[in-house]
């Protein structure tokens, strides 16, 4: 707490200075060392994250500032350790990284640790995995340090693509070592990243409850949301619903109805009915201003999702009430899709595919005639399924490129779903002739 009121006042300084008039307010920021600049910009980053969409301009003008200042400063600037690490984290902030560069080649005196710069420099330039090692080992060297929690944070996302258990080990001391800043922020939703991706669920759950206790006003917030919804809907069988309230219980109804409704959405084009069905009946069931519109929607992902189950006829609707204008682009085609295999479901097969001749009246014509039966219907599903993916592809062929892989993501989905029923129906048939 001491440490964001100290940047609090520093910060409050710095903008006393920037409002005085222009002689003033230059030779005030002259005077004002890089360390308690940096000290400001990393109190305004801080509250971005905290929610206060002002400090938004702040940050970029310090960050400016800090740039043009670190390369007119003099050799002897940097001799002071706290104004090194300043330029450090400058440029593991957001700064500049040509600037860091700049500050390498002038370093005659060793003010700088050549190992820290070199490993950031690589890093800056994309090439992090190179010095991967070398850079953890350096974080574990640093936790410590005024730079700590930015090694541990830039370790752990150098690490994530090589090692992921070792990278949350990073990522939870960077955050230990900095509550409440933007440095936390980041490594709790580079962590919830991490877990999505390798079915990490539990401590994917842990990551999501704290984010939500305390940075639900981050402009990063969205990016969490589609994380948490991620790991949810690709993880579902390991998810409890008790888990999913609990972590949203920290939101406002509005923000409740969004997450349910973005998990509506991926569950069902996922074909995981059940749970889309139980988002959308969560999201209906929020009363908040605009509700019907918002019902209606979540009506229509129930709808989506309810295509491949036996509720068919309700599914279909729910999708009949919500008109297509109402819809984005992607959920257009969306419900394109979903009725495009509701209709071929709901097809009567083509009476003169069941049409037999007349045959001999043989010993064994029951059993042959319901066997014919039962391959006609087979071939009559199958024929249905073609159906809707031929016209589904005619349809895709003339949409936007954005337009039709959406379309072809949904609509495989929902092919494959179908498919699975209309195999386990035939499978069903043929175990009863015999």
């Amino acid at each position: 707490m001491a440490r964001k009121q100290h940047r609090h006042h520093l910060a409050l300084a710095l903008t006393a200075g920037i409002l005085m008039p222009a002689g003033a307010g230059a030779q005030e920021q002259d005077n004002l060392p890089l360390y308690k600049m940096m000290r400001s910009l990393e109190f305004v980053q801080d509250s971005v994250v905290a929610g206060d969409s002002s400090a938004g301009e702040m940050q970029r003008f310090l960050l400016a500032t800090i740039d043009e200042r670190l390369r007119n400063a003099d050799k002897g600037v940097f001799e002071d350790s706290r104004n090194a690490d300043a330029a450090l984290i400058y440029a593991m902030s957001g700064g500049n990284p040509t600037t860091l560069e700049f500050l390498m080649s002038r370093d005659i005196n060793g003010n700088f640790d050549n190992r820290v710069a070199d490993v950031l420099r690589k890093y800056l330039n994309g090439k992090g995995l190179l010095v991967v090692n070398t850079l953890a080992d350096i974080a574990r060297e640093y936790r410590d340090k005024p730079i700590g929690p930015y090694l541990s944070l830039v370790a752990g996302n150098v690490m994530s693509g090589k090692n992921a258990a070792a990278a949350l080990k990073l990522y939870d001391w960077a955050r230990l070592s900095a509550p409440g800043t933007i440095v936390e922020e980041s490594a709790l939703r580079r962590s919830l990243a991490i877990c999505a991706d390798a079915g990490m669920v539990p401590m994917g759950l842990d990551y999501a409850l704290r984010y939500t206790r305390r940075f639900l006003h981050s402009p990063y917030a969205s990016q969490f949301a589609d994380l948490f919804v991620q790991l949810v809907v690709d993880h579902d069988s390991d998810v409890k619903q008790q888990d999913i309230v609990e972590i949203l219980s920290f939101m406002d109804p509005p923000r409740q109805r969004e997450i349910y409704l973005r998990m509506a959405r991926r569950a069902a084009i996922a074909g995981k009915s059940d749970l889309a069905a139980l988002a959308a009946g969560h999201a209906q069931a929020i009363s908040t201003d605009n509700s019907e519109a918002f019902g209606a929607l979540a009506g229509f992902y129930g709808g989506v999702a309810g295509v491949s189950t036996s509720n068919l006829q309700s599914a279909i609707s729910n999708l009949d009430q919500m008109p297509a204008g109402e819809l984005n682009a992607q959920d257009r085609a969306l419900r394109d899709a979903a009725k495009a295999v509701a209709q071929e479901i709901t097809r009567a097969p083509d009476p003169a595919s069941l049409g037999q001749g007349n045959v001999p009246n043989l010993p064994n014509q029951q059993n042959t005639e319901h066997d014919a039966a039962v391959t006609n219907q087979a071939e009559a599903k199958a024929s249905s399924t073609a159906g809707v993916e031929q016209g589904a592809a005619a349809k895709a062929a003339s949409a936007p490129e954005g337009e039709r892989q959406e379309a072809d993501s949904s609509f495989n989905a929902f092919v494959t779903t179908s498919r699975s029923k209309l195999d386990a129906i035939d499978g069903l048939l043929k175990q009863e002739s015999h």
